[in-house]
């Protein structure tokens, strides 16, 4: 049985003064019968980590850079990220491929460098709407899966999250059909290329406007092993109730 992960990622929002959060969520939730992350800014990571030690809050980071060290100004590496506490760090985000153009080669390479570090990597995959409605879903996930990921993961090393990208931050949810097809695509995918062990141990969340209003039913779909929570993350009554949701699925 895979433990859900209820993962908050909190992309440009957060100051010190949001720290008090962190404090809050660690005692609504207590200790919950799922995983809980918040991925922070790099600005909050070392001090979040601080504020969730001895709770059941694990603290992540939204990116890193391929290499460990060098000539790299404005980014984080891996080894730095681990340094200031965090366990996780998510890569290949829809906004980071969108934005910074990285393509799946980029994020393999990432990926690896979080698994030199002893991190855990939530890799991101997901289609547009452009592409869903030209029935290319699973071609294009299939293809992000197949190249974004490197060889020898693990369920202790990897997690997939499934972000249809049309459903980022606008309030539209796939149907729950929907939601399942993709994540028994995925499962099946993981299965045929790490093998049934390592295949069916990996958690895949979804992560597409998942709210308190909807992660129960959500959580009850098909290989859906947890969410990866945008705006919901940031306060702490609204991510207490998803990780109840997930807790209780």
């Amino acid at each position: 049985m895979r433990k859900k992960l209820a993962a908050g990622n909190w992309k440009m929002n957060g100051l010190q003064s949001s720290l008090g959060e962190i404090a809050a969520l660690a005692e609504l939730i207590g200790q919950p019968n799922c995983d809980v992350l918040l991925c922070t800014p790099a600005t909050l990571i070392n001090s979040a980590a601080q504020v969730a030690d001895k709770s059941a809050i694990n603290i992540g980071a939204q990116d890193c850079h391929a290499n460990e060290t060098g000539a790299h100004t404005g980014e984080i590496s891996a080894d730095m990220i681990v340094d200031a506490g965090g366990k996780y760090v998510i890569l290949g985000h829809s906004e980071r491929r969108a934005d910074h153009r990285e393509s799946d080669a980029c994020v393999r390479d990432k990926t690896r460098a979080a698994w030199a570090a002893g991190l855990t990597a939530i890799v991101c995959v997901g289609e547009t709407l452009e592409q869903r409605e030209a029935s290319n879903t699973l071609d294009i996930i299939g293809g992000q899966l197949a190249t974004s990921i490197p060889d020898k993961a693990t369920a202790e090393t990897l997690v997939v999250a499934y972000e249809p990208v049309w459903a980022i931050g606008t309030g539209l949810t796939p149907t729950l059909d929907q939601i399942g097809e993709v994540h028994d695509f995925i499962r099946a995918r993981l299965e045929r290329r790490f093998g049934e062990g390592v295949g069916r141990s990996v958690r895949v969340l979804y992560g597409g406007s998942m709210n308190p209003k909807n992660a129960a039913e959500i959580a009850t779909v098909s290989n859906v092993d947890g969410g990866l929570v945008g705006g919901a993350s940031l306060k702490a009554a609204d991510f207490a109730q998803i990780v109840d949701a997930l807790s209780n699925a």
